[in-house]
């Protein structure tokens, strides 16, 4: 996001933002999958608001068709799936990235994605998928990771302009989920300059212990931003030395290949 873009971005403290908009997005967002059925007390407690507010932000969705209730019960409705399709469907480009990951897991064998940053998070919109598992959750369409633990995240955390990037690198808590996780900014920081640097990221057991994974930039014919495409692997599998020498020249030649096949 450029600063012009981050300036026009609205406060909730503004005239214009819409809060109640705001609040309902937070109750749909509060399920996931370890909390897909909640009580009343559950949804409050997850979003910060009271039951009232809660109860009546709950009763508006069922309404509308985006939540069920079944008894003490809310769980989200197939209707949300609505929101995301009308993201995917906005965005053309997918279809045509989705072939190049498919290309990528039928030359290397392994695992391809395309993801975006949203938050702090990285989500993934399109997956070519191997046969072989690499972590505990099932990777897929929807899926959302941290960033700063990821090779996709690391790279987009690199395009951010630097007063981005120093608020978010502040405001994040880092949590140990193998004994190889960057836990501290100053050390993140320099990982993600040498991103900005080479142009590509490795993030190396980090996140799950045995994968390992490569991602660059996929960009557009007009230079913006189309998202981060990655090869993910098992480290017992595939070297180092395989992934940099190997896998890394495949990627940036899909990664080039997507630069001139789209344009808006």
């Amino acid at each position: 996001m450029d600063d012009a873009a981050s300036e026009d971005t609205l406060k909730p403290t503004d005239r214009d933002f819409v809060a109640a908009l705001s609040s309902g997005l937070d109750v749909i967002m509060a399920f996931d999958d370890t909390h897909p059925r909640m009580t009343l007390s559950e949804v409050a407690a997850r979003t910060g608001m009271n039951r009232a507010k809660a109860r009546r932000f709950l009763l508006t969705l069922h309404a509308l068709g985006y939540v069920r209730k079944q008894q003490r019960y809310f769980e989200l409705a197939p209707k949300v799936l609505q929101l995301g399709y009308s993201y995917l469907a906005s965005n053309n480009h997918r279809s045509v990235i989705q072939q190049y990951l498919e290309d990528i897991t039928r030359q290397c064998g392994e695992s391809s994605s395309l993801g975006v940053l949203d938050g702090d998070d990285v989500i993934y919109l399109a997956r070519s998928s191997a046969p072989h598992r690499l972590m505990a959750i099932t990777l897929s369409v929807g899926t959302r990771l941290p960033a700063a633990h990821t090779s996709m995240g690391r790279v987009l955390l690199a395009q951010l302009p630097e007063r981005e990037l120093d608020a978010y690198l502040a405001r994040l808590n880092f949590e140990r989920y193998t004994d190889k996780t960057i836990t501290d900014s100053a050390t993140l920081k320099a990982c993600i300059e040498q991103v900005r640097d080479q142009g590509y990221a490795v993030a190396d057991q980090e996140l799950d212990s045995g994968l390992r994974s490569l991602a660059v930039p996929a960009f557009d014919a007009n230079g913006k931003l189309l998202g981060a495409i990655n090869i993910s692997t098992n480290a017992a599998r595939i070297d180092m030395h395989t992934l940099l020498e190997t896998y890394l020249p495949l990627l940036q030649e899909k990664a080039r290949q997507i630069r001139t096949s789209i344009s808006f």
